[in-house]
């Protein structure tokens, strides 16, 4: 199917917000079970509401990116998917080696959680290729 810039930039888009719609489901989850099984209680960084607003911008800015990387490269997706798999290393090592707390249990659990989200934001965003070009996505979803 071809589609006008306009079409193409409001399908990208909107594929990256659904993605953020069902990745914040994912994180609050995770946030949940996270923290009941590991009893970790600060909230002042990682909390009901940075999840939801973070999340969604988040992926409806990748999609907006995906928008770019489609204008740029066309058809090979190959090429986001490695970057944003290398951003999210990237953003994994950087949580690794992060220390936010002084007490070391507290810091530890806080990597966990930091981590939990980061990976499955990340690994999400690498789909935006994979619902963009789906039919069945595009003809029951956009």
């Amino acid at each position: 199917m071809q589609y006008d810039q306009e079409t193409l930039f409001s399908r990208a888009m909107m594929t990256g917000l659904f993605i953020g719609v069902i990745d914040t489901l994912i994180c609050l989850a995770y946030n949940i079970g996270y923290r009941d099984m590991t009893g970790y209680a600060p909230s002042a960084l990682i909390n009901v509401s940075s999840l939801i607003f973070a999340v969604n911008l988040l992926l409806l800015l990748i999609g907006m990116i995906y928008f770019v990387f489609l204008k740029l490269f066309g058809k090979k997706d190959f090429v986001f998917v490695i970057v944003f798999l290398l951003l999210t290393l990237l953003a994994v090592w950087q949580t690794e080696t992060g220390h936010r707390f002084k007490d070391q249990v507290v810091n530890t659990d806080f990597k966990g959680l930091l981590l939990g989200i980061v990976l499955i934001t990340g690994l999400t965003a690498t789909a935006i290729p994979f619902f963009f070009h789906s039919r069945f996505f595009e003809k029951y979803v956009l």
